[in-house]
Formats: structure tokens, sequence, C-alpha cells
């Protein structure tokens, strides 16, 4: 068994091809995971989509062959041309793999160093892909150890002070080009986190706000989390708050973009919108006096961060390699003590079976029974003493698979590698 993360980022595909790339609905995530995890390669899998990457995570029993069925099947549902493809992802198998995902969890990869959102949304397609049998133990297993690795960096490091994300970055973009926000009145499209990391940060410049959501009930309860100036709008008023509003923060989930040039009007005012959602919620918009940003226009203020916490990031790299190893050593193990106990279960059964017979056979007294049985045990444990001190000791060397196999041949021990509870990721099913 392997571990391979494909990952398409900002790092390597500008926002164009990561809007192509992203599955922006469960339907589109269901169907490339039903279709990876029904190929033979692949045993399990979870697909990360995020505004700046998207990711699949998978076990696979055949790196090469399942790497090059992945990139076909993302090829297909996005339309881009498989060479391509081949030359913007980055392909990542084993430690490689389990080390890229231990820094995307903690925030080490993202656009915005230490922002707080990536958590969650990996425990969410986590929780996506377990639900709907996806994945099980071998991915569980890995994400059990992320979750760990990334609340270590947290606590561990000062890489999330002041948290930031993507939202709060723009809101400090509007605040430089605007030269001040107060005294503002800014539309909010979308209430997600995106959403709820925005108004936050515009409470804290004193702006004014209207929210337009799809379901206006749900608006209603949504802006009540909120104290500050949040007034809850309806669709149709979406053209109107467009042209009253000198700010414009959008973040949905629409596949298709939410503001076209038609409803855009010229007014008398600058105004600065901010489209942080992908694929994109704003049109191409050529208008006087409307200066449209998407995710990329804030490298500016995202290299500021970056500086600002580079001291961080290399205390929290450290942790992220130190779990890594930690993972394997404890996978190894957990492959090392089934093997040992399915051996020990052999010899005892052995042993009662030749107990039996000696009593039937009445070569050994029944009164005896006890203190044989025992003396049988230890002369059995001396035995495997040895070997299993030997497996132990070297449970962390690349050939322990090769003599795990072996030694599962030579005993006729099948499928040692069952989903044992106690093993299971403990936050796979919250």
């Amino acid at each position: 068994m392997n571990y391979v993360v494909i990952s398409f980022s900002h790092k390597s595909c500008e926002i164009e091809t990561r809007e192509k790339l992203a599955l922006d609905s469960d339907a589109k995530k269901t169907a490339l995971l039903e279709k990876l995890v029904c190929y033979e390669s692949i045993n399990e899998g979870i697909v990360l989509s995020t505004c700046n990457r998207v990711e699949m995570i998978l076990s696979v029993s055949n790196v090469y062959d399942a790497t090059q069925f992945t990139m076909k099947a993302v090829s297909q549902y996005s339309g881009i041309e498989y060479y391509e493809l081949e030359g913007r992802a980055e392909i990542f198998e084993d430690e490689g793999a389990v080390h890229h995902l231990f820094s995307v969890i903690s925030s080490l990869d993202s656009l915005v160093v230490g922002e707080s959102q990536i958590t969650g949304q990996l425990k969410d397609a986590f929780r996506f892909s377990y639900d709907r049998g996806f994945c099980a133990q071998k991915l569980s297993r890995v994400m059990h150890y992320a979750f760990k690795c990334a609340a270590e960096v947290r606590t561990s490091t000062s890489i999330s002070e002041n948290k930031v994300s993507i939202s709060s970055v723009a809101v400090d973009m509007a605040a430089q080009k605007a030269g001040s926000l107060e005294g503002k009145t800014a539309l909010i499209l979308g209430a997600g986190e995106m959403s709820t990391h925005a108004i936050r940060n515009l409470a804290k410049h004193g702006v004014k706000m209207r929210l337009i959501s799809r379901d206006y009930n749900k608006a209603k309860e949504y802006v009540k989390g909120f104290e500050c100036d949040l007034t809850p709008c309806r669709s149709y008023e979406l053209q109107a708050q467009l042209n009253r509003c000198e700010l414009l923060f959008s973040a949905t989930s629409s596949p298709d973009p939410v503001v076209t040039r038609e409803m855009v009007e010229e007014q008398n005012f600058r105004r600065y919108w901010f489209d942080i959602a992908v694929p994109g919620d704003i049109d191409e918009i050529d208008v006087n006096g409307v200066d449209v940003y998407k995710v990329d226009d804030l490298k500016e203020i995202v290299a500021q961060n970056i500086t600002q916490r580079q001291r961080y990031a290399k205390e929290a790299f450290k942790i992220v390699g130190r779990y890594t190893v930690a993972f394997f050593k404890w996978l190894e193990e957990l492959s090392v003590e089934p093997l040992i106990k399915q051996i020990r279960l052999q010899a005892d059964e052995a042993i009662q079976k030749e107990l039996q017979r000696c009593l039937e056979k009445g070569f050994l007294p029944k009164e005896y029974e006890a203190n044989m049985e025992k003396a049988m045990q230890n002369a059995m444990n001396r035995f495997l003493h040895n070997p299993t001190k030997f497996l132990r000791n070297h449970s962390e060397e690349s050939k322990t698979d090769t003599m795990i196999e072996s030694l599962q041949s030579f005993f006729s021990i099948k499928d040692i590698d069952s989903a044992p509870d106690r093993y299971k990721c403990e936050h796979e099913t919250k």
C-alpha cells in the first residue's frame, strides 16, 4: 500500500486553471471519487477543493498506474489537456505525500501562511469521503496524524497569531486601495465561512454591510450571529446594491458568475470588488470606477504575511517533519504487531491441541495438565522471544513490508491488515 497526493495549487496554477479544476458541488466530488475508488489500483480517496488548491489524496496499490488514471480522470472532468495537467501537477508519494499533507493541514503551504480555514476544509473533505465509503482505515490513519500535527503546530508556534484568511487579506487590501474604509458600505455575497471572516474584519473598520444569500430566511438567521451593522437583502436587490455600495466581497458556491456586466452601471464614486470564490462569482467587468480583484491579486499583501511568519514556519516545519517520521514508525508497528499476535495465536493453538492429545492418549495424568500447559507456553515464549524482538527492532526499515509478506506466507496468515477499531481516526465520525 502506498500514499499518493496529486496537487494543483496556487503555486503552479493560475486562477483560471483552478476554476476549471474546482469541484464546486457534492455531485462532482462524488462522481470523481466513485470513478477513482472503482479503479483496481486505487483503494481509498479524498478530494480537497478550495479557492487555492485542488488535491486528490489517495491510498493505492500501484503508484504509477493510479497516478496516470487519476490524471486522466481530472483531465476529463476539467476539460484541461492531460499534458498541460502533467506540467502543472505536483505529485507526492509515501513520505513525500504524508509530509505534504501535514504541511497543508498546518497551513504551511497556504497562499496566506497561518490562515485558519484549511484545517476545517480538510476535516470536511475527509468527513465527506468517509461518510460515503470512499475512504476507510488507510486514509483514516494518516488523517488521524494530520489533525494531531496541525494541532501541535497551532499550540507550539505563533504561526496562527492574529489569525488571517483570504477574506481578511482582501479586507486589508481594500483598506489600502481605498485609503480608509470608515463610513463605507459593503455588499457581501454568500453566507459561508469566507463571508464570516470578511464581515468580522469589515466590522472592525466600522463598515456598513448588506448581505445577499440564496435563501433570504437563512440570511436573516445568519446575520443574528454578528454584532455589527449587517442587513440581509433579498436576491432581487442584487443589482441595486451593486450600484450603491463602494465595496463588494463575493464568496458564493455558484458554479457560474453571479455578477455580470449587464448589472453594472457607472457611478460617480470608486468601487472596489473582491471575488474570493473559485470558480469566480464576478464576470469580466470593464466599467470606469470599478476595480475587480481576484484571489491571485492578493499576493502583494500575502508576501508581507510570509515575511512576518517565516520564523514561525521554520519551527512549524520541524514539527511536520517529526510527525511524518512518527507516523511511518507507528504504521510499521501496526503491521508488525498483528503479525506477532497471529504467530503467537498459532503457537497457542498448537500447544492446546498437543496437550489434549497427550491427555487423550494417557501420556499425561490429568492432574499435571495445568503445569504442563504452563511449561509448554514458557517454552514457546522462549522460542519466539528472539524472532519477536528482531521483528520489532527492524520494524522501521524499508525491508519490513517484504519480511512481513514472507512471514505471512510462511505461517499461512491471511490479511492481517483488517481494520481494527483501536486504530480508527478519532475525527472520522465527528
